[in-house]
């Protein structure tokens, strides 16, 4: 009898340790969410790098920038974009 109930006792305790590991975990993400999105609000730097699933019109959106293929001889199709790809914003149109 004694043995089921330190069983008991012993999953009790696994399961808070767990539930609160998970929301120290969930904490996390949510700070990690929070920092994305504010390094997102923050101004272009003249020179930038494309990152994975951006296009010309969401960084001149983000940027502040609607001259960029102008400004970047070496884009020769705005469609053939690529993360990577180093261009030259703006400084004066930044928000």
């Amino acid at each position: 009898m004694k043995v089921s109930q330190y069983c008991v006792v012993f999953a009790t305790l696994i399961l808070l340790l767990l539930n609160c590991c998970e929301s120290s975990r969930s904490g996390l993400t949510v700070q990690m969410m929070k920092q994305r999105i504010s390094n997102n609000n923050k101004a272009c730097d003249e020179v930038y790098v494309v990152r994975e699933g951006e296009t010309l019109q969401t960084i001149s959106e983000k940027c502040g920038d609607p001259f960029i293929v102008e400004e970047n001889p070496h884009i020769n199709d705005p469609d053939d974009v690529f993360p990577g790809l180093v261009i030259k914003i703006n400084p004066f149109a930044n928000q």
